[in-house]
């Protein structure tokens, strides 16, 4: 890419969409400039989600952009959520027009 492209890493968190809320807040409160949620299907170690009611029982992805160290704090904060919920977080590094 050209001089003009930046760099920085994606966050994809895929969660319980019950925490959506809660996620917005810890990415405010850690200066994110924006993301991206969406609603997900799936299964894995928690199993399926039976999705019976809006917003309990689903899952979400939310994607952002953040640097590594932004990326260090968010993971730390989101460790609070695993004894409770299903989650899991990875980054990888990407390279393009954003700031």
């Amino acid at each position: 890419m050209s001089s003009s492209s930046s760099q920085g890493m994606v966050v994809t968190i895929i969660c319980e969409a019950v925490l959506q809320e809660r996620l917005i807040k810890l990415l405010q409160a850690l200066t994110v400039r924006g993301y991206t949620i969406i609603p997900v299907q799936g299964a894995g170690s928690h199993g399926k989600p039976m999705g019976d009611m809006a917003g309990y029982n689903s899952n979400i992805e939310v994607k952002t952009i953040v640097t590594p160290a932004i990326y260090d704090k968010l993971v730390e904060k989101l460790k609070q959520f695993r004894a409770s919920y299903a989650l899991i977080a990875f980054r990888q590094k990407v390279e393009g027009l954003f700031d």
